[in-house]
């Protein structure tokens, strides 16, 4: 499908593994230059990677999204290296670690870096790209979210309710943006085989006696069959897909909006 995004330049947060990277991937395809921030060591180097595989200009940064300064500045340099953003995948973010069913489990210190790098992040990025799409009088932002924030997942209750904070914050942003020409989604992932997710389960897996204990395959795949109707892994392609979708001129008229691509984990009208 023709996107018409060529020539276009791409914001992606998170871009240098899993979601993000997939994003910028699709991005890229589509013939989007890419600019990915993420605080792994690996940056440069996937977007280099991501400019010699799709042959547009990919500038990969470090950047930790918590330092509104840094963020600022490298929202101006990457402007003037690569060209004004036109959209903007926010896919930064990150787990506690811990094991949070019950509650109790974790202590208040376990909430504090996820609130900061997954809903001040946020705050940090929209505040530094947001006034310049709304001075241009177009673009798009799309904020990849979870499941976990809309059915409050007790496995890890700090990622859980600041993905509803990011939720909620993005039908703020969608609506302060939407008279200058900017929309703004979310995309709600379901169960995807990611770092983070393995990391779910290493957390369950290391509080259970021996006997108790089962490999990730067998712990994922029965939640698979239990709780998605489509019975499959959802893939960050699948993701990346409805991202770049979203960002095209055949979504010009969707704001507001959570769409999830959960294989039907989440069914609401």
């Amino acid at each position: 499908m023709e996107l018409d995004l060529r020539g276009s330049v791409a914001l992606v947060t998170g871009g240098a593994s899993g979601i993000g990277l997939a994003v910028a991937h699709a991005f890229a395809e589509e013939g989007a230059d890419v600019v990915l921030w993420d605080i792994a060591e690996t940056t440069p180097d996937a977007a280099r990677r991501l400019a010699e595989r799709c042959g547009v200009a990919v500038k990969g940064v470090r950047l930790d999204v918590t330092d509104f300064t840094a963020v600022c500045a490298a929202v101006g340099k990457a402007e003037t290296e690569v060209g004004p953003f036109r959209h903007v995948a926010h896919a930064a973010a990150i787990g506690s670690g811990r094991f949070g069913f019950p509650y109790t489990n974790l202590i208040p210190d376990d909430w504090r870096r996820v609130l900061e790098v997954d809903v001040m992040g946020l705050v940090n990025v929209a505040h530094a790209v947001g006034p310049r799409l709304r001075e241009r009088g177009q673009g798009t932002f799309t904020v990849i979210g979870s499941v976990a924030g809309q059915i409050g997942s007790q496995t890890d209750p700090p990622y859980s309710a600041a993905k509803a904070a990011g939720i909620n914050f993005a039908h703020c942003l969608a609506k302060d943006l939407a008279p200058h020409g900017v929309r703004v989604n979310t995309v709600n992932p379901g169960m995807i085989q990611t770092p983070l997710n393995r990391a779910v389960w290493q957390a369950w897996h290391d509080r259970q006696p021996v006997e108790q204990r089962r490999s990730y395959e067998d712990w994922a795949g029965e939640k698979i069959r239990n709780v998605i109707p489509l019975g499959r892994w959802q893939t960050v392609e699948d993701i990346a897909a409805m991202c770049v979708f979203l960002a095209s001129e055949r979504c010009r008229n969707v704001t507001g909006q959570t769409i999830n691509v959960d294989g039907g984990f989440v069914m609401r009208s």
